[in-house]
């Protein structure tokens, strides 16, 4: 199995040789080169072509999202398959959606362990966004205020049009609409706060076999791995200017 291959794009030292050590633990990845500022990130990006580059919101000559839309753009424009995967600190809502509208494919706090680094360039690399669950309320709300409403009769059957559209490709194309009930969003909302299964079917009052299925249709329709990973297709999917 063929090395992913990473480019780690931090200005802070001891969080970049953290990284490092961390990320080389694991026999599948490699290191290609390192950056301390966004200039040189460029550089090391156009010279090695990296998988993934892990980009820090806060670099000192340009911030990271900048950053991220510049990457993606030389990607598109040479026909890489580079992903992006923003290490930050930051958890508010502009930044995060900022983030993502810029092309961000993952968004991981810092906080986190370093070990626990490694199952996210893993994930991202096999072509699944993850955005760290401390955030992932901010893209559901998001993708709440931004949801089209469809014509309905009651508030179980009223629908919202979450439209599929590639923010890094060169021309946004949409595709197949996603409808997701307004059900589908009470679930889901409750799945961003942690709950079980049984606790979604105590709070909605219904059965856990209808919120396995809410769950299940969920998934399908935001093409989803994972819970947090749906909340990220609502985002990722043009609902963000």
């Amino acid at each position: 199995m063929s090395k992913i291959r990473v480019a780690l794009i931090e200005d802070h030292e001891l969080t970049r040789v953290n990284t490092r050590i961390s990320l080389l633990q694991q026999d599948y990845i490699e290191i290609v080169g390192e950056a301390e500022n966004a200039h040189q990130g460029l550089g090391i990006i156009q010279k090695f072509q990296p998988d993934i580059a892990i980009v820090d919101i806060g670099l000192p000559d340009q911030d990271g999202i900048e950053l991220t839309r510049q990457i993606k753009a030389i990607a598109n424009r040479k026909n890489w398959k580079i992903k992006v995967l923003i290490l930050t600190l930051y958890n508010n809502q502009q930044s995060v959606l900022a983030a993502f509208a810029a092309g961000a494919d993952s968004y991981c706090m810092k906080d986190n362990e370093f070990e626990h680094l490694s199952k996210v360039v893993q994930v991202t690399n096999n072509g699944n966004s993850w955005i760290d669950p401390v955030i992932a309320s901010i893209v559901l709300e998001q993708a709440r205020k931004n949801s089209y409403q469809l014509e309905s009769t009651s508030s179980e059957t009223r629908n919202f049009i979450i439209d599929s559209t590639s923010t890094s490709s060169k021309k946004k194309m949409p595709t197949k609409p996603y409808i997701v009930t307004d059900r589908e969003l009470e679930v889901l909302q409750l799945i961003v706060e942690g709950c079980s299964n049984a606790v979604i079917a105590q709070k909605l009052y219904i059965s856990i076999g209808t919120v396995k299925s809410h769950v299940r249709n969920i998934m399908n329709k935001l093409s989803a791995n994972d819970r947090t990973q749906a909340a990220v297709a609502a985002l990722r999917s043009g609902l963000v200017a």
